[in-house]
């Protein structure tokens, strides 16, 4: 369709206001984004829907706007709903780089743009992409019409006879058409999700194409539609959290109008995602609130009211928890410019969900918050054995990465690593504050291990963390001083800072650029401390065994 077409239809509520020369520009689809680069989302042709969120001052115009013309975007439409008028330094860049601008009323949705543009660019494709945009609205509703993306992948298989599935980023099945016959096995979703992540990784652009099981599969990203304000510099601060659209076809030889298509349905799916998303709004704010509680030492007839509080949202269906568990999860990337604790919120929510849950939406169970590079979930369990020779319930730690370790190994690639650790189950709001402490130390553990995905259950505390309260004093006293006593006098002697530094690099897992930025020093520095820890005590940092030690000298001391 052409840009002039858009001014025709009133109830899209765009108003033109600059480039009248260019209306005869193509328009091949559409995306909505509030980042400040979203040149990664973009092939060219699309009109561009923003709400604004991602402009902090005029300043910011002239780049966006230069961005967008460089991926050869066909038009860009702002709202007015977040500023009320569009901002005059926006018309002034896309006049210099002669891009057309529609302003959008703020009575206007953008999803009702953006199904005007999907049915009208894709009119000429195989199959009727128009019964797909005509059942989005039913397909987000709540009610028996609704469906969610299996509706989408209904009209792929009996329309297109495609065969399609909706995956996570750690290869669990969202959703399947219908008439795509079986679901996938599990190890094939597995093998898809990492091929996504790899690909994703070095920056391919999609469909990604391969060949597993004697079958041709081509793999469309999902991604939100970016309207957070919070503008995404990295690969790395989604990859793990993106959905993709698994078609059981080659694409590599299918005409642009089908290409257009399925680029459509992972736009409509998305909404989908989004609407998910918000959800977890709620829950997440509950856990933040939770948390705090906890971490700063309130009492717990007060923690325990305000899970009362909440527990309807938690709680779905339960009412009450009898016993609760603590994961901590953290995503540590090589160097610094990756904010760690959002990514691992969203993954950890990922992990958490049960595959072989029924009834509710299993992540309205899961509560995640983040704070600083962690992120930390408060499970409710419905019950627990106390047998002593009764099979364990609840979460193990081994067992919650068994299915995910493939993919999210290919996501992390050669510079991320994911440790997560696993409390025992506590029965009252007293014993949250343990349980959190009882994560974060199994969580340590796991670090100390080699390999990109490790995790660790309090099981494996009770031979060290668990037991300290019971160890003597004078073996205490003997134990700290043979290994720290000779760094604290070479400290009172040299002020060189040295118990700082061991406690900052076990805190950082061992990984010297954090360690270094951390404390402010140079690499160099770094290691010149860490030497002469070694040669003061007679230890290897390097090996698990020492680092263990330490850790537990420091605890004691």
């Amino acid at each position: 369709m052409r840009l002039r077409a858009l001014l025709d239809t009133d109830a899209l509520g765009l108003r033109l206001l600059g480039g009248e020369d260019e209306l005869d520009r193509s328009v091949r689809g559409v995306m909505t984004t509030d980042l400040r680069d979203p040149s990664r989302y973009l092939s060219g042709g699309e009109l561009v829907l923003t709400g604004l969120a991602w402009r902090r001052d005029a300043d910011d115009s002239e780049p966006f706007v230069r961005i967008l013309v460089q991926a050869g975007v066909a038009a860009l439409a702002a709202g007015e709903a977040e500023l009320g008028d569009v901002p005059e330094d926006l018309m002034q860049a896309c006049a210099r780089h002669r891009l057309p601008l529609f302003a959008v009323h703020e009575s206007v949705a953008f999803a009702t743009i953006t199904e005007h543009v999907v049915r009208q660019v894709s009119g000429e494709r195989a199959g009727d992409l128009a019964a797909v945009v005509d059942r989005h609205r039913r397909m987000m509703t709540s009610g028996p019409a609704g469906g969610g993306p299996d509706v989408v992948l209904d009209l792929l298989g009996s329309d297109l006879d495609l065969r399609a599935w909706v995956l996570s980023p750690t290869g669990r099945l969202i959703a399947g058409s219908k008439v795509a016959g079986p679901d996938l096995p599990p190890e094939t979703c597995a093998g898809l999700a990492a091929e996504h992540l790899a690909a994703a990784r070095t920056g391919r652009r999609g469909p990604h194409r391969l060949l597993l099981g004697g079958s041709r599969y081509s793999l469309f990203p999902i991604r939100s539609s970016g309207r957070s304000p919070q503008a995404a510099r990295d690969v790395r601060e989604t990859v793990l959290s993106d959905w993709l659209l698994a078609v059981e076809a080659d694409a590599g030889d299918w005409p642009e109008e089908r290409l257009d298509l399925l680029q459509g349905v992972t736009q409509l799916i998305a909404v989908e995602r989004d609407r998910r998303d918000a959800a977890r709004t709620v829950r997440r704010r509950l856990a933040q609130e939770v948390l705090e509680l906890v971490q700063t030492g309130a009492a717990p007839a007060e923690i325990a009211a305000r899970l009362r509080v909440a527990a309807p949202v938690l709680l779905p269906g339960l009412g009450t928890a009898p016993h609760w568990q603590v994961v901590v999860a953290r995503v540590d990337w090589e160097g610094d410019e990756v904010e760690g604790g959002p990514v691992a919120q969203s993954l950890l929510e990922e992990i958490l969900v049960d595959p072989l849950a029924t009834g509710p939406e299993p992540s309205d169970r899961i509560a995640v918050a983040h704070t600083g590079d962690e992120a930390i979930a408060l499970v409710p369990l419905p019950a627990v054995s106390t047998e002593h020779d009764g099979p364990e319930t609840g979460l193990l730690a081994d067992a919650l990465l068994q299915s995910v370790r493939e993919p999210l190994s290919a996501g992390l690639s050669e510079d991320g690593r994911l440790t997560l650790g696993v409390s025992a189950a506590v029965h009252s709001a007293e014993g949250l504050r343990g349980a959190l402490e009882e994560a974060r130390h199994a969580r340590r553990v796991a670090a100390a291990r080699p390999g990109r995905v490790c995790a660790a259950g309090h099981q494996e505390l009770a031979s060290h963390v668990l037991l300290l309260p019971f160890v003597p004093d004078d073996v205490r006293r003997a134990f700290t001083a043979r290994l720290l006593d000779p760094l604290t006098d070479y400290d009172r002697r040299h002020r060189a800072e040295l118990i700082p530094t061991l406690e900052a690099f076990l805190e950082c897992d061992g990984s010297w650029t954090r360690c270094a930025t951390r404390l402010h020093l140079h690499v160099n520095t770094l290691r010149y401390r860490v030497g002469r820890i070694e040669q003061l005590t007679g230890r290897d940092l390097s090996r698990l065994e020492d680092k263990l030690d330490f850790f537990l000298a420091l605890r004691m001391s």
